[in-house]
Protein backbone atom coordinates (compact mmCIF):
# COMPACT_ATOMS: atom_id res chain seq x y z
CA UNK A 1 0.00 0.00 0.00
CA UNK A 2 1.34 3.07 -0.78
CA UNK A 3 0.22 6.60 0.86
CA UNK A 4 -0.17 10.27 -0.33
CA UNK A 5 -0.64 13.22 1.23
CA UNK A 6 -2.15 16.44 -0.96
CA UNK A 7 -1.89 19.72 0.78
CA UNK A 8 -4.96 21.82 0.08
CA UNK A 9 -8.38 21.48 -1.40
CA UNK A 10 -9.08 23.23 -4.39
CA UNK A 11 -9.42 21.79 -7.87
CA UNK A 12 -5.53 20.73 -7.76
CA UNK A 13 -5.55 18.69 -4.69
CA UNK A 14 -8.69 17.02 -6.00
CA UNK A 15 -8.09 16.23 -9.76
CA UNK A 16 -4.51 14.93 -8.35
CA UNK A 17 -6.55 12.42 -5.85
CA UNK A 18 -8.25 11.35 -8.93
CA UNK A 19 -5.35 10.65 -11.08
CA UNK A 20 -3.66 8.48 -7.87
CA UNK A 21 -7.18 7.20 -7.94
CA UNK A 22 -6.83 5.99 -11.46
CA UNK A 23 -2.71 5.47 -11.71
CA UNK A 24 -2.92 3.38 -8.69
CA UNK A 25 -6.48 1.62 -8.07
CA UNK A 26 -6.66 0.51 -4.37
CA UNK A 27 -3.16 0.27 -3.94
CA UNK A 28 -3.26 3.55 -2.70
CA UNK A 29 -4.54 5.96 0.30
CA UNK A 30 -4.78 9.53 -0.25
CA UNK A 31 -5.33 12.25 2.44
CA UNK A 32 -6.67 15.34 1.05
CA UNK A 33 -5.36 17.80 4.21
CA UNK A 34 -6.98 21.53 4.47
CA UNK A 35 -6.49 23.98 7.02
CA UNK A 36 -10.46 24.77 6.78
CA UNK A 37 -13.11 22.65 7.81
CA UNK A 38 -14.34 23.32 4.20
CA UNK A 39 -13.24 22.13 0.99
CA UNK A 40 -12.64 23.01 -2.79
CA UNK A 41 -10.42 25.73 -2.09
CA UNK A 42 -10.45 28.18 -5.10
CA UNK A 43 -14.28 27.15 -6.14
CA UNK A 44 -15.49 28.10 -3.00
CA UNK A 45 -13.66 31.27 -1.86
CA UNK A 46 -12.17 32.36 -5.41
CA UNK A 47 -15.03 32.39 -8.12
CA UNK A 48 -17.52 34.67 -8.35
CA UNK A 49 -20.92 34.12 -6.15
CA UNK A 50 -22.73 35.07 -9.21
CA UNK A 51 -21.24 32.20 -11.62
CA UNK A 52 -23.12 28.91 -9.97
CA UNK A 53 -22.21 27.18 -12.95
CA UNK A 54 -18.69 27.06 -13.05
CA UNK A 55 -19.14 26.06 -8.97
CA UNK A 56 -20.69 22.83 -10.51
CA UNK A 57 -17.14 21.27 -11.13
CA UNK A 58 -17.51 20.98 -7.20
CA UNK A 59 -19.40 17.49 -7.91
CA UNK A 60 -16.68 15.69 -9.78
CA UNK A 61 -14.50 16.13 -6.55
CA UNK A 62 -17.44 15.11 -4.61
CA UNK A 63 -17.32 11.92 -6.54
CA UNK A 64 -13.39 11.60 -5.75
CA UNK A 65 -13.64 12.56 -1.91
CA UNK A 66 -16.67 9.77 -1.33
CA UNK A 67 -14.13 6.93 -2.44
CA UNK A 68 -13.01 4.43 0.02
CA UNK A 69 -8.72 5.19 -0.91
CA UNK A 70 -9.08 9.27 -0.62
CA UNK A 71 -10.00 11.22 2.59
CA UNK A 72 -10.50 14.77 3.53
CA UNK A 73 -8.32 15.69 6.35
CA UNK A 74 -10.00 19.73 7.28
CA UNK A 75 -9.31 21.88 9.85
CA UNK A 76 -5.65 20.57 9.80
CA UNK A 77 -2.55 23.62 9.34
CA UNK A 78 0.39 22.55 8.01
CA UNK A 79 3.28 24.64 10.21
CA UNK A 80 0.29 24.82 13.02
CA UNK A 81 -0.87 21.34 13.76
CA UNK A 82 2.12 19.60 11.81
CA UNK A 83 5.17 20.06 9.64
CA UNK A 84 5.58 19.15 6.45
CA UNK A 85 8.85 17.25 7.82
CA UNK A 86 6.07 15.21 9.73
CA UNK A 87 3.90 14.54 6.97
CA UNK A 88 6.89 13.07 4.65
CA UNK A 89 7.76 10.67 7.74
CA UNK A 90 4.19 9.36 7.78
CA UNK A 91 3.11 9.47 3.87
CA UNK A 92 5.19 7.91 0.60
CA UNK A 93 5.04 11.01 -1.25
CA UNK A 94 3.49 14.87 -0.48
CA UNK A 95 1.82 17.01 -2.70
CA UNK A 96 1.59 20.99 -2.41
CA UNK A 97 -1.48 22.02 -3.72
CA UNK A 98 -2.41 24.96 -1.78
CA UNK A 99 -2.86 27.67 -4.69
CA UNK A 100 -1.54 31.31 -4.35
CA UNK A 101 -3.47 32.77 -1.68
CA UNK A 102 -1.93 35.94 -1.09
CA UNK A 103 -1.74 39.07 -3.11
CA UNK A 104 0.87 40.72 -4.95
CA UNK A 105 2.11 44.12 -3.78
CA UNK A 106 1.36 47.49 -5.47
CA UNK A 107 5.07 48.63 -4.34
CA UNK A 108 3.79 52.30 -4.10
CA UNK A 109 3.11 54.76 -1.71
CA UNK A 110 -0.32 55.10 -0.17
CA UNK A 111 -1.10 51.09 -0.63
CA UNK A 112 -0.89 51.40 3.49
CA UNK A 113 -3.74 53.25 3.51
CA UNK A 114 -7.34 52.41 4.78
CA UNK A 115 -9.77 51.05 1.51
CA UNK A 116 -6.70 49.78 -0.08
CA UNK A 117 -7.47 45.96 -0.64
CA UNK A 118 -6.12 43.35 -2.67
CA UNK A 119 -8.55 41.16 -4.52
CA UNK A 120 -7.83 37.86 -2.68
CA UNK A 121 -8.78 39.98 0.45
CA UNK A 122 -11.81 42.00 -1.04
CA UNK A 123 -13.03 38.83 -3.17
CA UNK A 124 -12.50 36.62 0.14
CA UNK A 125 -14.75 39.62 1.85
CA UNK A 126 -17.57 38.62 -0.40
CA UNK A 127 -17.15 35.14 -0.88
CA UNK A 128 -16.95 34.34 2.89
CA UNK A 129 -13.49 33.42 3.13
CA UNK A 130 -13.16 33.32 7.15
CA UNK A 131 -9.88 35.15 7.30
CA UNK A 132 -11.49 37.89 5.40
CA UNK A 133 -15.17 38.05 6.70
CA UNK A 134 -14.20 41.25 9.10
CA UNK A 135 -12.90 43.26 5.54
CA UNK A 136 -15.70 46.01 6.23
CA UNK A 137 -14.86 47.75 2.53
CA UNK A 138 -16.26 51.01 2.98
CA UNK A 139 -19.19 51.77 -0.14
CA UNK A 140 -19.99 55.19 0.96
CA UNK A 141 -17.47 56.95 -1.86
CA UNK A 142 -18.73 57.26 -5.27
CA UNK A 143 -15.65 56.01 -7.07
CA UNK A 144 -13.81 52.75 -7.07
CA UNK A 145 -11.17 51.65 -9.16
CA UNK A 146 -9.77 48.79 -9.96
CA UNK A 147 -6.01 47.93 -11.19
CA UNK A 148 -5.86 44.93 -13.37
CA UNK A 149 -7.31 43.74 -16.84
CA UNK A 150 -7.78 40.40 -16.02
CA UNK A 151 -11.12 38.50 -14.81
CA UNK A 152 -10.87 38.83 -11.49
CA UNK A 153 -10.96 42.47 -11.91
CA UNK A 154 -13.85 42.34 -13.81
CA UNK A 155 -15.49 39.79 -11.60
CA UNK A 156 -14.81 42.62 -8.43
CA UNK A 157 -16.15 45.60 -10.94
CA UNK A 158 -19.29 43.39 -11.69
CA UNK A 159 -19.92 42.43 -8.16
CA UNK A 160 -19.67 46.20 -7.20
CA UNK A 161 -21.91 47.36 -9.87
CA UNK A 162 -24.69 44.96 -9.69
CA UNK A 163 -28.09 45.27 -7.65
CA UNK A 164 -29.33 42.53 -5.19
CA UNK A 165 -31.79 41.38 -7.19
CA UNK A 166 -29.28 40.49 -9.91
CA UNK A 167 -27.39 38.79 -6.98
CA UNK A 168 -30.58 36.56 -6.14
CA UNK A 169 -28.96 32.98 -7.14
CA UNK A 170 -25.45 33.26 -5.95
CA UNK A 171 -23.80 32.53 -3.04
CA UNK A 172 -22.86 35.97 -2.13
CA UNK A 173 -22.67 36.39 1.90
CA UNK A 174 -25.68 38.32 3.71
CA UNK A 175 -22.81 40.99 5.17
CA UNK A 176 -21.52 41.66 1.49
CA UNK A 177 -25.16 41.19 0.36
CA UNK A 178 -26.25 43.90 2.60
CA UNK A 179 -23.16 46.30 2.20
CA UNK A 180 -23.40 45.99 -1.59
CA UNK A 181 -27.29 47.14 -1.27
CA UNK A 182 -25.63 50.27 0.91
CA UNK A 183 -23.28 50.88 -1.29
CA UNK A 184 -23.26 54.75 -2.79
CA UNK A 185 -20.64 54.00 -5.51
CA UNK A 186 -21.22 55.60 -9.30
CA UNK A 187 -18.09 55.47 -10.97
CA UNK A 188 -15.68 52.27 -11.39
CA UNK A 189 -12.66 52.76 -13.13
CA UNK A 190 -10.41 49.92 -14.45
CA UNK A 191 -7.66 50.63 -14.91
CA UNK A 192 -4.61 49.39 -17.49
CA UNK A 193 -1.19 49.67 -18.01
CA UNK A 194 -1.19 48.40 -21.50
CA UNK A 195 -4.11 48.58 -24.09
CA UNK A 196 -7.02 46.93 -25.60
CA UNK A 197 -4.71 44.12 -27.24
CA UNK A 198 -2.84 42.98 -24.35
CA UNK A 199 -6.07 42.41 -21.69
CA UNK A 200 -6.49 39.03 -20.57
CA UNK A 201 -10.30 39.40 -20.20
CA UNK A 202 -12.15 36.30 -21.87
CA UNK A 203 -15.29 37.44 -23.90
CA UNK A 204 -17.65 35.45 -21.44
CA UNK A 205 -16.77 37.66 -18.57
CA UNK A 206 -16.33 40.76 -20.61
CA UNK A 207 -19.80 40.43 -22.39
CA UNK A 208 -21.35 40.00 -18.79
CA UNK A 209 -20.60 43.77 -18.28
CA UNK A 210 -23.17 44.88 -21.56
CA UNK A 211 -25.75 43.47 -19.52
CA UNK A 212 -25.92 45.09 -16.21
CA UNK A 213 -29.44 46.72 -14.95
CA UNK A 214 -27.54 49.61 -13.75
CA UNK A 215 -24.27 49.90 -14.94
CA UNK A 216 -22.59 50.62 -18.53
CA UNK A 217 -19.09 50.00 -19.70
CA UNK A 218 -17.48 52.72 -21.56
CA UNK A 219 -14.19 52.46 -23.75
CA UNK A 220 -13.05 55.53 -25.13
CA UNK A 221 -12.61 55.50 -29.01
CA UNK A 222 -8.79 56.80 -28.96
CA UNK A 223 -7.80 53.87 -26.98
CA UNK A 224 -8.60 51.43 -29.16
CA UNK A 225 -6.41 50.36 -32.09
CA UNK A 226 -6.92 50.53 -36.09
CA UNK A 227 -10.01 47.58 -36.33
CA UNK A 228 -7.38 45.99 -38.98
CA UNK A 229 -5.14 44.97 -36.57
CA UNK A 230 -7.49 42.65 -34.83
CA UNK A 231 -7.01 40.00 -37.44
CA UNK A 232 -3.94 39.24 -35.64
CA UNK A 233 -5.24 38.55 -32.36
CA UNK A 234 -6.07 34.42 -31.05
CA UNK A 235 -9.33 34.25 -31.69
CA UNK A 236 -10.80 34.82 -27.63
CA UNK A 237 -8.58 38.03 -27.28
CA UNK A 238 -10.14 39.11 -30.76
CA UNK A 239 -13.95 38.35 -29.67
CA UNK A 240 -13.09 40.32 -26.34
CA UNK A 241 -11.44 43.57 -28.35
CA UNK A 242 -15.33 43.49 -30.77
CA UNK A 243 -16.61 43.64 -27.39
CA UNK A 244 -14.39 46.50 -26.37
CA UNK A 245 -15.47 48.46 -29.82
CA UNK A 246 -19.41 47.48 -28.88
CA UNK A 247 -18.62 49.30 -25.53
CA UNK A 248 -16.47 52.07 -27.25
CA UNK A 249 -19.68 52.74 -29.67
CA UNK A 250 -22.82 52.72 -27.35
CA UNK A 251 -24.12 56.20 -27.44
CA UNK A 252 -24.00 58.88 -24.87
CA UNK A 253 -27.66 58.99 -24.22
CA UNK A 254 -27.97 55.01 -23.30
CA UNK A 255 -24.57 55.25 -20.60
CA UNK A 256 -26.33 58.43 -19.33
CA UNK A 257 -29.55 56.17 -18.06
CA UNK A 258 -27.78 54.38 -16.15
CA UNK A 259 -26.71 54.84 -12.29
CA UNK A 260 -23.02 53.57 -12.69
CA UNK A 261 -20.38 53.64 -15.26
CA UNK A 262 -17.52 51.39 -15.55
CA UNK A 263 -14.47 52.88 -17.61
CA UNK A 264 -12.05 51.34 -18.84
CA UNK A 265 -8.58 53.29 -18.86
CA UNK A 266 -5.65 51.71 -20.79
CA UNK A 267 -2.66 53.21 -20.80
CA UNK A 268 -2.75 53.78 -17.67
CA UNK A 269 0.08 53.09 -14.66
CA UNK A 270 -0.89 53.61 -11.23
CA UNK A 271 2.03 55.60 -9.14
CA UNK A 272 0.74 56.27 -5.83
CA UNK A 273 -2.27 56.74 -3.53
CA UNK A 274 -3.35 59.58 -1.76
CA UNK A 275 -4.85 60.16 1.28
CA UNK A 276 -4.61 61.21 5.35
CA UNK A 277 -5.70 57.51 6.93
CA UNK A 278 -8.04 56.70 4.37
CA UNK A 279 -7.28 56.70 0.12
CA UNK A 280 -8.75 60.05 -1.65
CA UNK A 281 -7.18 59.65 -5.05
CA UNK A 282 -5.06 57.42 -6.86
CA UNK A 283 -1.98 59.31 -8.71
CA UNK A 284 -1.81 57.48 -12.49
CA UNK A 285 0.84 58.32 -15.51
CA UNK A 286 -0.20 58.00 -18.85
CA UNK A 287 1.76 55.42 -21.22
CA UNK A 288 2.43 54.28 -24.70
CA UNK A 289 3.57 50.65 -25.51
CA UNK A 290 6.92 49.96 -26.96
CA UNK A 291 7.61 46.71 -28.32
CA UNK A 292 4.97 45.49 -26.36
CA UNK A 293 5.75 46.89 -22.55
CA UNK A 294 4.36 50.09 -21.48
CA UNK A 295 6.52 53.13 -20.91
CA UNK A 296 5.87 56.01 -18.93
CA UNK A 297 5.01 59.11 -20.73
CA UNK A 298 5.56 61.93 -17.99
CA UNK A 299 2.17 62.82 -18.43
CA UNK A 300 0.50 62.30 -14.47
CA UNK A 301 -2.54 63.48 -13.17
CA UNK A 302 -4.78 62.70 -10.33
CA UNK A 303 -8.05 60.08 -10.45
CA UNK A 304 -10.52 60.30 -7.65
CA UNK A 305 -10.65 56.94 -5.72
CA UNK A 306 -12.60 56.23 -2.70
CA UNK A 307 -11.43 52.29 -2.37
CA UNK A 308 -8.91 51.15 -4.10
CA UNK A 309 -8.90 47.11 -5.15
CA UNK A 310 -5.45 45.57 -6.84
CA UNK A 311 -6.26 42.84 -8.88
CA UNK A 312 -2.90 42.18 -10.57
CA UNK A 313 -2.07 38.64 -9.38
CA UNK A 314 -0.98 35.84 -6.69
CA UNK A 315 1.49 34.59 -4.96
CA UNK A 316 1.95 30.91 -3.08
CA UNK A 317 2.32 31.03 0.58
CA UNK A 318 5.46 30.18 2.09
CA UNK A 319 5.66 27.12 4.28
CA UNK A 320 9.07 26.54 6.25
CA UNK A 321 11.27 24.32 5.35
CA UNK A 322 10.16 23.99 1.12
CA UNK A 323 12.51 25.97 -1.09
CA UNK A 324 10.32 28.72 -2.12
CA UNK A 325 10.85 30.68 -5.20
CA UNK A 326 10.01 34.55 -4.26
CA UNK A 327 10.71 36.20 -7.46
CA UNK A 328 8.08 34.12 -9.02
CA UNK A 329 5.91 33.65 -5.92
CA UNK A 330 5.64 30.14 -6.02
CA UNK A 331 7.30 26.72 -4.50
CA UNK A 332 10.87 26.66 -6.14
CA UNK A 333 10.32 23.32 -8.37
CA UNK A 334 11.75 21.48 -11.35
CA UNK A 335 8.37 20.36 -13.36
CA UNK A 336 6.33 19.71 -10.21
CA UNK A 337 9.24 18.41 -7.80
CA UNK A 338 11.08 20.15 -4.92
CA UNK A 339 12.21 17.67 -3.36
CA UNK A 340 12.50 14.21 -2.80
CA UNK A 341 8.94 12.75 -1.84
CA UNK A 342 8.05 16.58 -2.13
CA UNK A 343 5.89 17.76 -4.99
CA UNK A 344 3.82 20.63 -5.86
CA UNK A 345 0.65 21.43 -8.12
CA UNK A 346 -1.36 24.16 -9.47
CA UNK A 347 -0.75 27.62 -8.19
CA UNK A 348 1.05 26.27 -6.23
CA UNK A 349 4.04 25.16 -8.92
CA UNK A 350 3.15 26.97 -12.03
CA UNK A 351 1.88 30.25 -10.65
CA UNK A 352 -1.42 31.62 -10.50
CA UNK A 353 -2.07 30.95 -14.68
CA UNK A 354 -4.68 28.67 -16.32
CA UNK A 355 -8.47 28.05 -15.50
CA UNK A 356 -9.54 25.62 -13.01
CA UNK A 357 -9.39 22.55 -15.89
CA UNK A 358 -5.92 23.31 -16.34
CA UNK A 359 -5.15 21.90 -12.88
CA UNK A 360 -6.59 18.44 -14.26
CA UNK A 361 -3.74 17.40 -16.46
CA UNK A 362 -1.59 19.25 -13.97
CA UNK A 363 -2.59 16.31 -11.43
CA UNK A 364 -2.16 13.98 -13.84
CA UNK A 365 1.61 14.93 -14.55
CA UNK A 366 2.61 14.83 -10.75
CA UNK A 367 0.66 11.22 -10.34
CA UNK A 368 3.50 10.36 -13.32
CA UNK A 369 5.91 12.00 -11.49
CA UNK A 370 5.05 9.70 -8.41
CA UNK A 371 4.94 6.18 -10.07
CA UNK A 372 7.84 7.08 -11.68
CA UNK A 373 9.79 7.93 -8.48
CA UNK A 374 8.57 5.22 -7.10
CA UNK A 375 9.50 2.97 -9.83
CA UNK A 376 13.08 3.80 -9.63
CA UNK A 377 12.98 3.21 -5.84
CA UNK A 378 14.10 7.14 -5.18
CA UNK A 379 10.74 7.35 -2.67
CA UNK A 380 11.90 4.15 -0.76
CA UNK A 381 10.53 0.30 -0.29
CA UNK A 382 7.57 1.59 1.17
CA UNK A 383 6.21 0.63 4.64
CA UNK A 384 5.22 3.90 6.16
CA UNK A 385 1.98 4.29 8.21
CA UNK A 386 0.08 6.77 5.99
CA UNK A 387 -3.45 7.49 7.54
CA UNK A 388 -2.99 5.52 10.27
CA UNK A 389 0.18 7.24 11.46
CA UNK A 390 -1.52 10.20 10.96
CA UNK A 391 -4.61 9.40 13.04
CA UNK A 392 -2.63 8.23 15.93
CA UNK A 393 -0.53 11.97 15.72
CA UNK A 394 -4.19 13.42 15.78
CA UNK A 395 -4.92 12.09 18.58
CA UNK A 396 -1.94 12.78 21.03
CA UNK A 397 -2.26 16.37 19.51
CA UNK A 398 -5.99 16.35 20.23
CA UNK A 399 -6.89 17.84 16.24
CA UNK A 400 -10.17 18.69 15.76
CA UNK A 401 -10.46 16.91 12.15
CA UNK A 402 -13.31 17.58 10.08
CA UNK A 403 -14.26 14.57 7.60
CA UNK A 404 -15.88 14.77 4.58
CA UNK A 405 -18.85 13.15 6.59
CA UNK A 406 -18.61 16.35 8.90
CA UNK A 407 -18.68 18.66 5.73
CA UNK A 408 -21.29 17.58 4.12
CA UNK A 409 -23.46 18.50 7.46
CA UNK A 410 -21.73 22.19 7.07
CA UNK A 411 -23.21 22.20 3.39
CA UNK A 412 -26.40 21.44 5.21
CA UNK A 413 -26.71 23.89 7.34
CA UNK A 414 -25.89 26.31 5.15
CA UNK A 415 -28.67 25.58 2.63
CA UNK A 416 -31.10 25.47 5.09
CA UNK A 417 -29.58 29.31 5.87
CA UNK A 418 -30.07 30.33 2.89
CA UNK A 419 -31.99 33.51 1.78
CA UNK A 420 -34.57 32.71 -0.92
CA UNK A 421 -33.54 32.08 -4.02
CA UNK A 422 -29.72 31.18 -2.97
CA UNK A 423 -28.03 27.78 -2.67
CA UNK A 424 -26.45 29.05 0.44
CA UNK A 425 -25.67 30.92 3.26
CA UNK A 426 -21.85 29.94 3.69
CA UNK A 427 -20.41 30.04 7.67
CA UNK A 428 -17.75 32.79 7.72
CA UNK A 429 -16.57 31.82 11.17
CA UNK A 430 -14.70 28.27 11.75
CA UNK A 431 -16.18 27.84 15.33
CA UNK A 432 -19.58 27.96 13.68
CA UNK A 433 -18.33 25.63 10.70
CA UNK A 434 -16.77 23.19 13.56
CA UNK A 435 -20.65 23.29 15.82
CA UNK A 436 -22.48 22.06 12.36
CA UNK A 437 -20.27 19.67 11.38
CA UNK A 438 -21.01 17.97 15.19
CA UNK A 439 -24.69 18.20 15.14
Amino acid sequence: MRHIAIVGSGPAGYYTAEAAQKAFGDDVRVDVFDMLPVPYGLIRTGVAPDHQSIKGVARRYEKTALTENVRFVGNVAIGRDLEIAELQELYDAVVLATGAPRDRQLGMPGEDLENVFGSAAFVGWYNGHPEFADLDPDLSGDTAVVIGMGNVALDVARILAKTVEELEGSDIVSHAYDALNASSIERIIILGRRGPHQIMMTPKELGELGSLERAAPHVERDDLPEEVEDAMLEPGLRKSVTLLRQYAATPEHIRAEKQIAIEFAFFTQPKSLIGNDKVEQIEIEHTKLEKGRAVGTGEIRQLPAQLVISCIGYQTAPIPGVPFDTRAGRFANDDGRILPGLYCVGWAKRGPSGTIGTNRPDGQGIVELIAADLADGTLGRGGKSGREGFDELASKRGLDVVTFQDWKKIEEAEAAAARDGAPREKFVDIEAMIRASSR
